[in-house]
């Protein structure tokens, strides 16, 4: 269901939330290194993520990568649509354009109610919520 690039994305993200402040901006290699994802790579995600205020980011001497407050409580879902779009999330896991509700493929059925389910808790669940949830030992993420 995801792409690489969102799962960098979000990892790198997640990283800035844990670690970053406008006071403390990180630069790219300081983002890279500890989420494992070559820095030109992660430099283009963060450029997008920026350019559409999942983000912040300050150029200079003292510039580099963080997350305010503002960007803190956006909803997960939107650092997936900006990488990957809004269809990756919705289109069919057989890659069949014609799926539908009228002409659903073999797996259309099963996994639509499970879709929704994820997609609503995506909706529902800031980025804040996520780091916090990996502060406090409820969930893993290596960094």
């Amino acid at each position: 269901m995801l792409s690489n690039s969102s799962k960098y994305a979000v990892k790198a993200v997640l990283f800035l939330a844990l670690h970053s402040s406008e006071e403390n901006k990180i630069v790219v290699k300081d983002i890279a290194a500890p989420i494992n994802v070559p820095l030109a790579y992660i430099a283009k995600l963060l450029q997008e993520l920026s350019k559409e205020n999942i983000i912040s980011s300050t150029r200079g001497p003292k510039g580099g990568f963080y997350l305010s407050d503002s960007n803190k409580e956006q909803p997960v879902i939107n650092i997936l649509k900006i990488i990957d779009g809004e269809k990756r999330l919705t289109s069919c896991m057989l890659s069949l354009e014609k799926c539908n509700e009228e002409k659903p493929c073999p797996l259309h059925n099963i996994l639509s109610s499970s879709r929704q389910t994820i997609l609503k808790s995506l909706q529902e669940k800031t980025i804040n919520e996520l780091a916090l949830d990996i502060e406090k030992g409820n969930s893993f993420l290596p960094l």
